[in-house]
């Protein structure tokens, strides 16, 4: 009798030993996914000046007479764009929805224009053409012009070339 209770004993402390065992490996899971989780959410860090990320391409000089050392910020235009451009067979509808990115505090200047924004995208937009927006070329050089009138348009009402990108978020030509 007095070991079938030493049995028992054993057992029982063996059970309870890896119930204890699964409980602070399942707590030692939830803390590793929940700081996995937290790194990932919060985008790390990422110690890299702009400088050492920007991509340079060959032939191409910047722009932009503001300080690059400072914040990217990015203003989105309130609506897409909406218009219809002429094709050999019909026309087709094309709406681009458009972010321009702007260093420093020139995120308010720019909002303070969006209406004269809007006007010189709308007319580089619709003077495109079908045929070059078929192709990823044709969409770069759109944006190269629509960066370059976006430019000179600013430039002659803040006196300095606000716009240092202008990025398609969005892009359907049906």
């Amino acid at each position: 009798m007095a070991e079938q209770e030493l049995e028992l004993n054993e057992n029982g402390a063996g059970k309870k030993s890896k119930k204890l065992l699964f409980i602070i490996i399942g707590v030692v899971l939830v803390a590793g996914i929940g700081v996995g989780a937290w790194l990932f959410l919060s985008g790390g860090s990422n110690d890299a000046t702009p400088t050492e990320n920007a991509e340079v391409v060959p032939g191409e000089t910047a722009n932009v007479t503001t300080d690059n050392s400072s914040e990217a910020n990015y203003v989105g235009m309130p609506r897409p764009f909406l218009f219809n451009l002429p094709g050999l067979t019909r026309s087709r509808l094309v709406e681009i929805k458009v972010q321009l990115m702007v260093r420093g505090d020139d995120d308010v200047l720019t909002k303070k224009h969006i209406p004269l924004i809007e006007d010189a995208l709308l007319t580089t937009f619709s003077a495109a053409d079908y045929e070059k927006l078929s192709t990823q070329v044709g969409k770069d050089e759109l944006r190269k012009l629509a960066l370059l009138n976006v430019q000179n348009t600013l430039q002659a009402v803040t006196g300095r070339k606000v716009v240092e990108k202008v990025l398609f978020t969005g892009f359907v030509m049906q």
